[in-house]
């Protein structure tokens, strides 16, 4: 490990007592993937960050130079140089250094592994319910065979058990009636809309609050994709109006001149869990602040980013209402503890039955993982 200790407030340190045991290569790619997420998945900039870094940490050496480093980097397929199409591969000069495919997956585990610790890929998921009959877990409680049972589910100890019974040994024969079948439970599957506030307050008062966001979405993504590979989790932004992401923009992921339309956020998880077929649905919301903004049914917005705004605030109400209706809860993650808004906070709550959590930005990423792991269990 380098001597990194992000902190989620403030943005990053490092130490000087960076670990010599890891090869040159490892123990800068950890601080590359840190300021590739403050940079937005710029590697130029990440680049003179390090270079900067270097000149009080010595972070580079005689034997491996910053320009070692990229032209690692190029080898092992984290970047690439993006031709520009005018000049074509003729073209003079270097293109500009790119996240591939490869690195935007690498960030996805890197965030998981600082905020979630390491976990180990499950081949499937891991919320239980208590209704008993097919599923993915075996229960330990064996039953008579019926048909239509899969027969990968047959206990062959206690039925040869049974078969030995109901004939005797000397005519040991395996028939239809002596066969156990293991019980096995259900597993509820959950779809997810994690909504990220893009507004210009996200970067206000010199706080980065937009880094650890993406940081919670991109580890949550990963989370999901190695122990609950059958949920589904999308992504949306909000800023003046909402709009998906795909998870390989999350890096790249930067805010906006924008106000807080909540009510479009809302709107857009809600129709986007409306296509789900599981039963079970959730949104979790990341916000630093008031909404502040919707769009008026002329196609204008209306803004106020004075106090709370009886109009906004009722509007945000009603969504949370109509999201109850749907048996969707909101479970919202208020980066800002000012009174007035754990007071919106607390009415948006009631009304939709949900959760809410006043926190600061450094227990951010595991209260939303206590929260995901909570709601596995369903009870149908």
């Amino acid at each position: 490990m380098t001597g990194i200790d992000f902190n989620f407030g403030k943005g990053f340190t490092i130490s000087k007592h960076i670990s010599k045991e890891a090869s040159n290569f490892d123990r800068i790619f950890d601080v590359f993937k840190d300021l590739l997420t403050h940079t937005s998945g710029d590697i130029d900039e990440a680049f003179k960050w390090l270079n900067t870094l270097d000149k009080e940490y010595n972070i580079f050496s005689d034997e491996y130079s910053l320009g070692d480093f990229e032209e690692e980097l190029k080898k092992r397929g984290y970047i690439k140089e993006e031709i520009d199409p005018k000049e074509g591969k003729k073209g003079k000069g270097k293109g500009k250094n790119i996240l591939t495919a490869k690195l935007e997956s690498a960030l996805r585990e890197y965030a998981l592994d600082q905020i979630f610790g390491k976990l180990k890929k499950s081949g499937i998921g891991n919320h239980q319910t208590t209704k008993v009959g097919v599923g993915d877990e075996r229960d330990g409680e064996n039953r008579s065979f019926q048909y239509g049972d899969d027969l990968a589910r047959i206990n062959m100890t206690e039925s040869l058990k049974n078969a030995q019974i109901n004939n005797g040994i000397s005519d040991l024969r395996l028939t239809e009636n002596d066969l156990i079948v293991e019980e096995t439970k259900h597993k509820a599957q959950m779809s997810t809309v994690l909504m990220i506030d893009i507004s210009h307050s996200m970067i206000l008062y010199g706080e980065d609050r937009i880094t650890p966001a993406k940081k919670v979405a991109m580890a949550l993504v990963e989370l999901i994709k190695r122990k609950y590979p059958k949920d589904t989790i999308d992504i949306i932004v909000f800023g003046n109006e909402a709009w998906p992401i795909k998870i390989k923009d999350l890096p790249y992921l930067k805010v906006g001149p924008y106000h807080t339309n909540t009510v479009a956020g809302l709107e857009l998880a809600m129709d986007i869990l409306r296509r789900k077929r599981n039963t079970n649905k959730q949104i979790f919301m990341i916000t630093d602040g008031k909404p502040s903004c919707v769009r008026l049914p002329s196609g204008e917005y209306y803004k106020n980013s004075n106090g709370l705004d009886e109009m906004i605030v009722s509007k945000c109400l009603n969504k949370a209402a109509q999201a109850r209706k749907l048996k969707i809860p909101i479970t919202t993650f208020m980066i800002a503890q000012d009174p007035y808004l754990r007071q919106f906070v607390e009415l948006f709550t009631a009304q939709n039955k949900g959760k809410a959590f006043l926190t600061g930005l450094s227990g951010l990423g595991q209260m939303i993982f206590e929260d995901y792991e909570k709601n596995r269990i369903k009870r149908i």
